[in-house]
């Protein structure tokens, strides 16, 4: 049941917007008011024709073409609106014809503001819930928590984190539930603040990476790439930045680059890795070959790889787990003279720098990384996603001296 006063707040409330609605259709429009609007409109238009004509906007013959078009439709317009006042109203009625359809007008007014106030209240009283109190959004924050609300829960962390705004922990559980919500913008922002306080890591760098691509609907930005190429300087084997790195050099025209990305993660995953299916297909999208299979496990370990390669197999790896430390680093440093012979004669491979420059930083060869890096911003001066991920790489050689 609903309650009187709601039933009559309700009421007068439809009643007014039917009423603002209805009123001006109600008041019937004269032939001659119609007429006078309709040449004001013409005599503005020939004082505009003037004006043109005077300024020389308007050459003399258009301008008299211009005005005698308008005086035509002047005419035209005079003798349509006197046609139309003789058939409303013909001579001996006085307008019964007019007054008839006023009538009409207000009639179906009238019955407008009956029917849809009390049809209203009638399917909310059968489908509404009067009864239900209202859940106001303050009350709502102070009662006891509700998992399934994701709004309060959202609106709580964001109260706790602008009294704490340190809470470095609070912006990573916040983040992804902002994308979660269409909310790409604020999610980019809170792993932002995460990194701040609670420092940089490839998940950290990556997510913010992701949000900004979402929030500039699928556009790899430059502000997305450097936190891409900070999350692989970090962990090289992270895939989301890697691939994303790829979507960017094929929206930036660089088909081949993005096929080699593509082709060295696709060579680095695992067989069951849930992204395979989409880079395979990425990697058919710019016409890159999938990477040769894998050797089967009785190719003799230790081949040397091909000029291509981007780095040691598995089985040199398992290999160099059985070797001594003195040569195992043997292995290691001819691998790593192998790769930056081949980038010498092949400087266009950003991957293969950006191995080198962190192998030489393991081996403690601060020197010859510092070098390649020079050469690697050389070889790639007029790319600047590229000089990014050697910005990073260079951070990270830093970063990695000071420990």
């Amino acid at each position: 049941m609903i309650p009187l006063p709601l039933f009559a707040a309700l009421a007068l409330m439809t009643a007014l917007a039917a009423l603002a609605v209805l009123w001006p259709l109600s008041r019937a429009r004269t032939a001659k008011a119609t007429r006078e609007a309709d040449l004001a409109v013409y005599r503005d238009q020939l004082a505009e024709i003037a004006r043109d004509a005077k300024a020389g906007r308007l050459p003399a013959a258009e301008a008299e073409a211009a005005r005698v078009e308008v005086a035509r439709r002047m005419l035209a317009a005079d003798a349509l609106r006197e046609g139309e006042s003789s058939a409303t109203t013909p001579a001996g009625l006085d307008g019964t014809d007019a007054s008839a359809a006023a009538r009409r007008r207000r009639a179906a007014a009238l019955a407008a503001l009956l029917f849809v106030p009390a049809f209203a209240a009638a399917l909310y009283a059968t489908m509404g819930s009067p009864g239900l109190p209202g859940a106001p959004l303050a009350e709502r924050l102070t009662a006891a928590p509700d998992r399934s609300d994701v709004a309060i829960l959202v609106r709580r962390v964001e109260e706790h984190l602008q009294k704490n705004p340190n809470d470095g922990q609070g912006y990573e559980i916040l983040a992804p539930i902002y994308l979660r919500l269409g909310r790409p913008e604020d999610a980019a922002r809170a792993y932002g603040e995460a990194i701040r306080i609670l420092g940089p890591t490839a998940e950290r760098q990556s997510s913010r990476g992701e949000a900004l691509v979402v929030a500039a609907e699928g556009l790899v930005t430059a502000d997305a790439a450097r936190a891409f190429a900070l999350a692989l300087a970090l962990d090289p084997s992270e895939p989301r930045s890697a691939y994303f790195l790829g979507l960017a050099a094929e929206q930036d025209g660089r088909a081949p680059d993005a096929a080699r990305i593509w082709s060295d993660m696709l060579a680095r995953a695992p067989a069951g890795a849930p992204y395979r299916p989409m880079v395979a297909a990425a990697l058919a999208r710019v016409g890159g070959a999938p990477p040769s299979i894998s050797s089967p496990p009785g190719t003799p370990p230790m081949a040397a790889p091909t000029p291509g390669q981007p780095g040691p197999a598995a089985a040199d790896v398992a290999a160099a787990a059985q070797m001594s430390p003195q040569d195992r680093d043997a292995m290691v440093r001819g691998m790593v003279d192998r790769l930056a012979e081949r980038l010498a004669q092949q400087p266009e491979d950003i991957e293969g720098w950006l191995r080198l420059i962190r192998a030489y930083g393991v081996l403690g060869e601060k020197a010859k990384a510092e070098a390649a890096l020079k050469s690697a911003r050389t070889a790639f001066k007029d790319d600047a996603a590229a000089l990014a991920r050697l910005d990073a790489a260079e951070k990270a050689l830093a970063e990695g001296g000071k420990g």
